[in-house]
């Protein structure tokens, strides 16, 4: 019954897909967040006349709605705008190889090789995030991953789980490449992952709000989340907390946008990916919302930690996180089930 549940789903998901890409000149699926969508779409209408339908959801659904259409052949979505090449990589022959027209733009690091369907335009570190009065009141300092093993901290540090969350992938990645001197398999960076799991002892949030959510109240005094909402928190004043990048580094996992394989509004398609990488929209979003734009040259807003103040981690590349994600995942379980025998 299910299997035949989940199958007349997906019909209806195509069914709405198609009424909507009868209806624009480009469509896109997003994952992204509302604020961003609300610059972007807007300003490309109104420069290039395109029409677009957005069909929002989780970054699961989204690819779910993508690979049915792909996978049955009636192809009507032009552009994937969820996750990037970490947590899609398994999935990439489900997009079109393109290279932006402002790819020579961007940071040397995140240009496009050639070979790949993934167009990185923004990042989000991993962050800790603390709250003041509480490290202060016992008399603890945290600037670092090293300093997360303090004896101290126990019972008093919460994460997400990295096999479940996005963002806890991340700060796990970051732990891994900047205790392991650039490589995340090394002997030391799992040994350092040990002693993490050991002073987190079970405090596994549900949701990455949860994170934050609770180290503002005062609940946990340490949370390693993503960067956006920890700014925030900090920025608007209202609760004892400070976003801290670790002094080992930081990884900049960039979120991508992607053409669908097959699209059928292939040149709107391209116009809007060149869009999103631009130095305008770059630079509006930047200004607007706490991302980091991964265009050279574009600075962050006030709010934010200038991108030359933070220390990246060491050896970090994408492509092999993506490769390897699996076997990351399997070994965190592996060691937190050894934490709990």
């Amino acid at each position: 019954m299910k299997k035949i549940l989940s199958f007349v789903l997906v019909l209806m998901l195509l069914t709405v897909a198609c009424a909507s890409a009868m209806a624009a000149d480009l469509v896109i699926y997003s994952a992204r967040n509302e604020r961003l969508n609300n610059i972007v779409i807007p300003a490309f209408e109104a420069e290039t006349g395109i029409s677009v339908e957005m069909i929002t959801g989780s970054t699961g659904e989204v690819n779910q709605r993508i690979k049915a259409e792909v996978e049955s052949g009636n192809v009507t979505v032009d552009i994937h705008w969820a996750a990037g090449e970490a947590m899609l990589s398994a999935n990439r022959d489900m997009f079109e190889v393109y290279v932006s027209s402002e790819n020579d733009a961007m940071m040397e690091n995140f240009r496009n090789d050639g070979t790949s369907p993934f167009s990185g335009a923004f990042a989000e570190p991993n962050v800790m995030i603390v709250n003041t009065e509480k490290l202060a009141a016992a008399g603890i300092t945290v600037e670092s991953y090293a300093d997360l093993l303090n004896p101290a901290l126990k019972d008093h540090i919460i994460a997400a789980d990295p096999a479940n969350s996005s963002s806890a992938f991340i700060a796990l990645l970051g732990m891994l490449y900047g205790t392991g001197n650039g490589d995340p398999m090394s002997k030391e960076a799992w040994d350092f992952i040990d002693g993490f799991l050991t002073n987190l002892n079970g405090k596994n949030a549900s949701s990455s709000s949860q994170v934050y959510n609770g180290v503002a109240s005062g609940e946990y005094w340490v949370g390693l989340s993503y960067e956006d909402p920890c700014v925030e928190l900090e920025a608007v004043g209202e609760y004892p907390v400070k976003v801290v990048y670790a002094k080992e580094g930081v990884v900049f996992s960039p979120q991508s946008v992607q053409i669908v394989k097959n699209a059928p509004h292939m040149d709107a398609a391209k116009k809007f990916v060149d869009f999103v990488l631009s130095e305008k929209i770059q630079t509006a979003v930047a200004a607007e919302l706490n991302l980091r734009p991964l265009r050279a040259g574009v600075p962050t807003n006030e709010k934010m930690v200038p991108n030359d103040q933070i220390v990246l981690v060491p050896g970090y590349s994408e492509s092999y996180v993506a490769e390897h994600k699996p076997e990351l995942v399997n070994m965190y379980i592996e060691h937190v089930e050894m934490m709990t025998e």
